[in-house]
């Protein structure tokens, strides 16, 4: 037997309070380090394209150098060679510079003072390159004195170095604004390492702590368990001790009833008995000094006679029916082969009677449970199979005896057995069940009819009922005796007469009790 408290399956609606914030605690720690982790990768991403931009722009700066410094040098050999193949850098170079200023005002966009230093070159390379044109002019028009006296005048090289200075200005500004970004990007590195530290360490912490009260929420259910069990093993005890009490009361009450109806029984035969013959005999005296003076007083106290011989056998079959006289006297044997055969008599169904000669030494719990159960059993077939044919088996077998009783008839429903009422069967199993036994019905062979089997064990559970023990009545060889027809036992003086025995009749016979 088990059972459950009624509350337990309302707390399984949710978790316990700490469980519940200790999982909050898991999920906003993870979303918050899952946070960290993208800034992270944003700065990452920032300083490696901030570190591409800065090699870009030192690229395009030292092209723009180059191609300035390719365009003078290429007019200088045109002015000492005179031949216009030293002039094509310098033809090409405004279109190649301006794209690398378009291309760098591109890469310095974000930064104001970058795109400032930009804007302060591409006017110095303009100049430079006006004055490039300016001396190519004169050179045509004068000649290489021209030419000297212009680059005395114009200070070429102070202009040049202008513009490379510009450039390492550039260039030295973007180093530098990748160097803050990189040390910035450290910093915020090691910022969010020690952080990630920190969060794996709660982290790590809060799974210690769900792992504690996991393993205590396990342990008290273990111990609510154990608790449990414990109380179903002591209502299991509890119940076992009650239900062998109530067996045992059972079969004290059965055996008081039985002891009881056989009390009444005696009774009737010897109380009852006696005076219905007394008055029997007082009527057939009566009879016998009334019958020449007052003939129709006789022929009434003829009918009243035959009332009282009625009565006797109402007397008789309320004795048979308490406690069955040849049970005490003959033996379980003789008692059923005597009520199947009266059972035969009344119902007019044929019942055929297959008993064993050792059932005789059953004791008298057995004995009686074995004559009730086919008393009920056969009541129930009269009532309910409409057979024509029943069989009653009674063996011995070497752990107890076996009693079946079968007939042809229409079958006792399946569910009949769930039913507490069910045409007796009960009552039935409850006298098999209180012994040790056990009964079963079922459909008989091919489905057709009935068939009740009862098993009783040698001896009855509390030690009552071994085999001939407390068997009241006549020497166990008289059971084994020849058995009489019920015709012939024995009977009051008024049964005799009424059946046909010799004896008195009506007119004034004597009887005797």
């Amino acid at each position: 037997m088990y059972f459950s408290t009624a509350f337990e399956g309302k707390r399984l609606h949710g978790l316990p309070l700490s469980k519940t914030l200790l999982c909050v605690a898991c999920v906003v720690i993870l979303v918050i380090n899952a946070i960290f982790l993208i800034r992270n990768l944003d700065d990452l991403r920032s300083a490696n394209a901030l570190q591409a931009q800065t090699a870009r722009v030192s690229d395009e700066l030292q092209l723009l150098n180059l191609l300035v410094t390719d365009a003078e040098s290429g007019l200088r050999g045109y002015f000492l060679s005179g031949s216009e193949v030293n002039l094509g850098p310098l033809h090409a170079a405004p279109q190649q510079i301006d794209k690398q200023l378009r291309a760098l005002g591109v890469l310095v966009a974000d930064n104001p003072s970058q795109t400032r230093n930009l804007a302060q070159l591409r006017s110095l390379v303009q100049r430079k390159l006006g004055l490039m044109h300016q001396s190519l002019e004169v050179y045509r028009q004068g000649g290489l004195v021209d030419i000297v006296a212009i680059s005395a005048a114009a200070d070429e090289r102070g202009q040049m170095d202008e513009i490379r200075l510009q450039v390492v200005i550039m260039t030295r500004e973007q180093n530098e604004l990748l160097a803050a970004r990189t040390g910035a990007f450290y910093q915020q590195s090691r910022r969010t390492v020690l952080f990630g530290v920190g969060i794996n360490a709660v982290a790590i912490l809060v799974i210690l702590l769900f792992h504690n009260l996991v393993q205590r929420s396990f342990g008290l259910r273990l111990e609510a368990e154990a608790a449990l069990q414990q109380t179903n093993d002591s209502l299991e005890a509890i119940v076992a001790e009650r239900t062998a009490q109530l067996s045992v009361l059972s079969r004290h009450l059965i055996k008081v009833s039985e002891e009881e109806k056989s009390r009444l029984a005696r009774e009737l035969h010897d109380e009852m008995g006696a005076n219905l013959t007394a008055i029997g005999m007082d009527m057939s005296t009566v009879s016998e000094q009334l019958k020449g003076s007052h003939p129709e007083l006789v022929s009434m106290l003829g009918r009243a006679r035959r009332t009282l011989v009625d009565t006797v056998q109402l007397k008789r079959r309320i004795i048979e029916n308490l406690r069955p006289s040849l049970l005490d006297n003959m033996g379980l044997s003789a008692a059923l082969q005597s009520y199947c055969a009266d059972y035969a008599r009344v119902t007019a169904l044929e019942c055929d009677v297959l008993v064993d000669v050792e059932v005789d030494s059953a004791g008298p719990m057995q004995a009686i449970a074995l004559f009730r159960i086919t008393q009920e059993a056969l009541n129930n077939i009269a009532k309910y199979a409409q057979a024509r044919t029943v069989i009653v088996n009674l063996t011995r077998e070497p752990d107890g005896w076996e009693l079946e009783i079968t007939d042809d008839g229409i079958g006792i429903p399946m569910d009949a057995m769930a039913r507490s009422k069910s045409h007796g069967l009960l009552g039935m199993r409850e006298r098999a069940l209180l012994l040790g036994g056990s009964l079963h019905v079922e459909r008989g062979v091919n489905g057709i009819g009935t068939c009740v089997r009862a098993s009783l064990p040698a001896a009855a559970p509390g030690g009552e009922g071994e085999e001939g023990a407390g068997r009241s009545g006549i020497a166990p060889q008289l059971a084994r005796a020849q058995m009489k027809a019920p015709s012939q036992l024995p009977g009051t003086a008024l049964e005799d007469q009424h059946q046909g025995q010799p004896g008195k009749t009506p007119d004034g016979t004597r009887v005797s009790s």
